[in-house]
Protein backbone atom coordinates (compact mmCIF):
# COMPACT_ATOMS: atom_id res chain seq x y z
CA UNK A 1 0.00 0.00 0.00
CA UNK A 2 1.44 3.59 -0.57
CA UNK A 3 2.21 5.58 1.77
CA UNK A 4 0.76 8.48 0.13
CA UNK A 5 -2.58 8.91 -0.54
CA UNK A 6 -4.50 9.20 -3.75
CA UNK A 7 -7.49 11.17 -3.48
CA UNK A 8 -11.04 9.92 -5.02
CA UNK A 9 -11.59 11.11 -8.87
CA UNK A 10 -14.91 12.97 -7.31
CA UNK A 11 -12.57 15.54 -5.12
CA UNK A 12 -10.58 16.41 -7.90
CA UNK A 13 -10.85 19.64 -10.24
CA UNK A 14 -12.01 19.13 -13.59
CA UNK A 15 -8.45 20.12 -14.75
CA UNK A 16 -6.92 17.49 -12.76
CA UNK A 17 -9.04 14.98 -13.95
CA UNK A 18 -8.50 16.05 -17.21
CA UNK A 19 -4.84 16.05 -16.87
CA UNK A 20 -5.18 12.34 -15.62
CA UNK A 21 -7.44 11.34 -18.62
CA UNK A 22 -4.58 12.43 -20.97
CA UNK A 23 -2.38 10.30 -19.26
CA UNK A 24 -4.21 7.43 -19.53
CA UNK A 25 -5.09 7.62 -22.90
CA UNK A 26 -1.34 8.10 -23.64
CA UNK A 27 -0.20 5.11 -21.65
CA UNK A 28 -3.33 2.75 -21.77
CA UNK A 29 -3.93 3.47 -17.78
CA UNK A 30 -3.88 5.82 -15.09
CA UNK A 31 -0.16 4.94 -13.57
CA UNK A 32 -0.74 5.42 -9.65
CA UNK A 33 2.22 7.65 -9.85
CA UNK A 34 0.03 10.26 -11.15
CA UNK A 35 -3.00 9.38 -9.13
CA UNK A 36 -1.34 9.98 -5.97
CA UNK A 37 0.56 13.24 -7.59
CA UNK A 38 -3.33 14.70 -8.03
CA UNK A 39 -3.14 15.25 -4.50
CA UNK A 40 -1.29 17.97 -4.78
CA UNK A 41 -2.37 19.57 -8.53
CA UNK A 42 0.77 21.78 -8.03
CA UNK A 43 3.44 18.75 -7.79
CA UNK A 44 1.43 16.76 -10.69
CA UNK A 45 1.15 19.69 -13.06
CA UNK A 46 5.12 20.49 -12.41
CA UNK A 47 5.91 17.21 -13.22
CA UNK A 48 4.35 16.72 -16.21
CA UNK A 49 5.18 19.75 -17.59
CA UNK A 50 9.02 18.68 -16.67
CA UNK A 51 8.26 15.07 -18.61
CA UNK A 52 6.98 16.81 -21.54
CA UNK A 53 9.76 19.27 -21.96
CA UNK A 54 11.95 16.81 -21.89
CA UNK A 55 10.73 14.83 -24.57
CA UNK A 56 11.88 17.71 -26.71
CA UNK A 57 15.51 16.34 -25.80
CA UNK A 58 17.91 13.62 -27.69
CA UNK A 59 15.61 10.71 -28.85
CA UNK A 60 13.30 8.59 -26.98
CA UNK A 61 15.44 5.88 -26.66
CA UNK A 62 18.17 7.92 -25.40
CA UNK A 63 15.89 9.19 -23.10
CA UNK A 64 14.59 5.82 -21.95
CA UNK A 65 18.58 4.44 -21.29
CA UNK A 66 19.05 7.79 -19.18
CA UNK A 67 15.56 7.03 -17.26
CA UNK A 68 16.25 3.25 -16.51
CA UNK A 69 19.91 3.69 -15.77
CA UNK A 70 18.56 6.68 -12.73
CA UNK A 71 15.94 4.85 -12.12
CA UNK A 72 17.53 1.45 -11.34
CA UNK A 73 20.33 3.41 -9.58
CA UNK A 74 18.05 4.93 -6.97
CA UNK A 75 16.64 1.99 -6.12
CA UNK A 76 12.97 3.00 -7.78
CA UNK A 77 11.04 -0.31 -8.41
CA UNK A 78 7.94 2.04 -9.57
CA UNK A 79 9.91 3.60 -11.84
CA UNK A 80 11.84 0.67 -13.16
CA UNK A 81 8.54 -0.64 -13.67
CA UNK A 82 6.96 2.27 -15.57
CA UNK A 83 9.73 2.96 -17.40
CA UNK A 84 10.56 -0.53 -18.84
CA UNK A 85 6.60 -0.51 -20.02
CA UNK A 86 7.23 2.76 -21.91
CA UNK A 87 10.26 1.89 -23.38
CA UNK A 88 9.21 -1.80 -24.63
CA UNK A 89 5.67 -0.66 -25.53
CA UNK A 90 5.75 3.20 -26.56
CA UNK A 91 9.47 3.01 -27.29
CA UNK A 92 10.32 0.34 -29.26
CA UNK A 93 13.30 -1.01 -27.35
CA UNK A 94 14.20 -4.87 -26.80
CA UNK A 95 13.49 -6.62 -23.69
CA UNK A 96 17.54 -6.92 -23.43
CA UNK A 97 18.39 -3.44 -24.32
CA UNK A 98 15.98 -2.31 -20.99
CA UNK A 99 17.82 -4.81 -19.21
CA UNK A 100 21.48 -3.42 -20.26
CA UNK A 101 20.26 -0.11 -19.28
CA UNK A 102 19.46 -0.75 -15.96
CA UNK A 103 22.97 -1.93 -15.18
CA UNK A 104 23.94 1.19 -17.23
CA UNK A 105 25.04 0.13 -20.57
CA UNK A 106 23.98 -0.56 -23.87
CA UNK A 107 24.64 -2.19 -27.35
CA UNK A 108 24.90 0.91 -29.12
CA UNK A 109 28.02 2.46 -28.20
CA UNK A 110 26.92 5.89 -27.93
CA UNK A 111 23.77 5.26 -25.61
CA UNK A 112 26.18 2.39 -23.54
CA UNK A 113 27.86 6.05 -22.57
CA UNK A 114 25.19 8.26 -21.83
CA UNK A 115 23.77 5.62 -19.65
CA UNK A 116 27.11 5.80 -17.93
CA UNK A 117 27.48 8.80 -17.67
CA UNK A 118 23.96 9.50 -16.22
CA UNK A 119 24.87 7.29 -13.44
CA UNK A 120 27.91 8.90 -12.95
CA UNK A 121 26.24 12.07 -12.31
CA UNK A 122 23.75 10.72 -10.15
CA UNK A 123 26.86 8.92 -7.95
CA UNK A 124 28.98 12.18 -7.65
CA UNK A 125 25.67 14.67 -7.36
CA UNK A 126 26.75 15.86 -10.10
CA UNK A 127 30.39 16.98 -9.69
CA UNK A 128 31.39 14.71 -12.77
CA UNK A 129 35.02 14.63 -13.60
CA UNK A 130 37.21 15.94 -16.60
CA UNK A 131 37.04 11.92 -17.90
CA UNK A 132 33.47 11.52 -17.11
CA UNK A 133 32.79 14.61 -19.92
CA UNK A 134 35.58 13.61 -22.17
CA UNK A 135 34.14 10.40 -22.47
CA UNK A 136 31.07 11.37 -23.12
CA UNK A 137 32.22 13.96 -25.64
CA UNK A 138 34.56 11.20 -27.26
CA UNK A 139 31.60 9.37 -28.61
CA UNK A 140 29.84 12.75 -30.02
CA UNK A 141 28.05 14.68 -27.40
CA UNK A 142 28.39 18.67 -27.59
CA UNK A 143 27.50 20.47 -24.23
CA UNK A 144 23.89 21.47 -25.38
CA UNK A 145 23.39 17.52 -25.28
CA UNK A 146 24.93 17.08 -22.18
CA UNK A 147 23.05 19.77 -20.69
CA UNK A 148 20.24 17.57 -21.99
CA UNK A 149 21.19 14.54 -20.03
CA UNK A 150 21.77 16.15 -16.90
CA UNK A 151 18.04 18.03 -17.31
CA UNK A 152 16.48 14.16 -18.24
CA UNK A 153 18.73 12.64 -14.68
CA UNK A 154 17.26 15.47 -12.70
CA UNK A 155 13.56 14.83 -13.85
CA UNK A 156 13.99 11.45 -13.54
CA UNK A 157 15.49 11.61 -9.80
CA UNK A 158 12.57 13.88 -8.99
CA UNK A 159 10.02 11.02 -9.98
CA UNK A 160 12.24 8.39 -8.57
CA UNK A 161 12.16 10.40 -5.18
CA UNK A 162 8.81 11.38 -5.03
CA UNK A 163 7.82 7.29 -5.49
CA UNK A 164 10.37 6.23 -3.22
CA UNK A 165 8.52 8.27 -0.73
CA UNK A 166 5.25 7.54 -1.72
CA UNK A 167 6.43 3.65 -2.02
CA UNK A 168 4.02 3.70 -4.15
CA UNK A 169 2.39 0.29 -5.66
CA UNK A 170 3.69 -0.85 -8.72
CA UNK A 171 0.82 -0.97 -11.06
CA UNK A 172 2.73 -1.26 -14.55
CA UNK A 173 1.09 -4.26 -16.84
CA UNK A 174 3.48 -6.98 -16.87
CA UNK A 175 5.59 -5.06 -14.38
CA UNK A 176 5.41 -9.13 -12.43
CA UNK A 177 7.72 -10.03 -15.70
CA UNK A 178 10.08 -7.47 -15.00
CA UNK A 179 13.71 -7.20 -12.91
CA UNK A 180 13.32 -4.29 -10.94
Amino acid sequence: MSRLTAPARADMDAKTQGALDAIAKQFGFAPSMFTTLAANPTVLEIVMGLQGSIAKLLDAKTRHTIALAVSQSNGCHYCQALHGFISSNLGGMSAEEIELARTGTSSDPKRAAVAKFAQHVIETRGQVSDEDLAAIREVGYIDPEIQAIVAIVVVTLLTNYLNNVSDAVVDVPGADHQSA
